[in-house]
């Protein structure tokens, strides 16, 4: 959704930079009525977020009639496929986030917080932390985020695609559980984040290089996530 509008507001005669700021405010926007409605109205999480995104999907077919939008400024195009020194654009971008990030959670109260309500929100909440806020924030940075990824892949592709993206949580899903975090909360790092990251990357082009079928892909894929958290719930035994 992020992605289509702000190419959308960019065809229709909008400056290409406020195009983009109202794109990546769309995602903040959706984080942060994500967060609402798990942390203040105490609706199930995996609930709010299914919903949402598929609220988000249909927005994002109905403002472009199920239809690619392109031509897009040429500099757009620089974050998806210009290089930063000889270094791919996307990847700066990634790493900057991910440096960010890491601040975030492994030297900042922030993070001390967000890994205790994982671990234990109801001692978190006793012991004096705004559960509730810290959940928001966490939320409204989930969907900050998302929005960047939907920028950069617009300008990668050059077009606003509204079916972009589909399939993409199976992969952070991946990610994340490939990287060591727990499903069930309070354990994880960025650093193993961005590993499993990498290592998802490399196995979803060695299955492609080899031929495999994306069906047979996605098989693989959910396997992995289930061998993942198998291997981390016997850890935490």
């Amino acid at each position: 959704l992020s992605g289509t509008l702000a190419a959308g507001l960019m065809v229709a005669g909008m400056n290409a930079v406020a195009a983009l700021v109202v794109g990546i405010a769309v995602g903040l926007g959706f984080g942060a009525a994500n967060g609402f409605f798990v942390a203040y109205a105490g609706m199930p999480p995996i609930i709010v977020t299914l919903a949402t995104m598929g609220i988000a999907r249909g927005l994002a077919l109905i403002y472009t009639g199920g239809y690619p939008i392109d031509g897009l400024p040429d500099w757009v195009g620089f974050f998806g496929s210009g290089k930063v020194l000889g270094v791919q654009a996307p990847v700066v971008i990634m790493l900057v986030i991910y440096a960010i990030a890491w601040v975030l959670l492994e030297r900042m109260p922030f993070g001390r917080y967000v890994y205790a309500i994982g671990g234990n929100e109801q001692a978190t909440r006793l012991s004096g932390v705004r559960v509730a806020r810290v959940k928001l924030i966490v939320y409204m940075l989930a969907g900050l985020t998302s929005a960047f990824a939907s920028i950069v892949l617009t300008a990668r592709l050059m077009s606003g695609q509204p079916n972009a993206g589909i399939g993409f949580e199976l992969d952070a899903i991946a990610a994340v559980v490939m990287g060591g975090t727990s499903i069930s909360g309070g354990r994880g790092s960025i650093i193993g984040t961005l590993i499993g990251a990498l290592l998802l990357g490399v196995l979803n082009n060695g299955l492609n290089m080899v031929g495999v079928n994306p069906y047979v892909q996605n098989v693989i894929k959910g396997g992995i996530i289930l061998l993942a958290i198998y291997i981390s719930r016997d850890r935490r035994k």
